[in-house]
């Protein structure tokens, strides 16, 4: 017994259509990168930027002095 040759049915896609879907897909994620992009621009970047200077980070975690902090524990 042998078996019958099948020959699959080949649908040849045209290579247009797949060019087309990639290049809107390209466009689609560029513009929404851009979106993104400008949404973040006007929400965020005209705000002032924190000091981030080594001696203003180390004024802030410094303790209190005994000066600024009248803790007594008279009773």
């Amino acid at each position: 017994m042998s078996m019958p040759s099948v020959n699959p049915v080949r649908v040849e896609l045209s290579r247009r259509p797949l060019r087309r879907l990639a290049g809107e897909l390209v466009l689609l994620v560029l513009a929404k990168l851009v979106l993104l992009t400008l949404i973040w621009w006007v929400a965020t970047a005209h705000y002032a930027r924190p000091d981030t200077r080594p001696a203003t980070i180390e004024h802030l975690l410094a303790p209190a002095s005994a000066s600024t902090s009248p803790h007594t524990d008279s009773p």
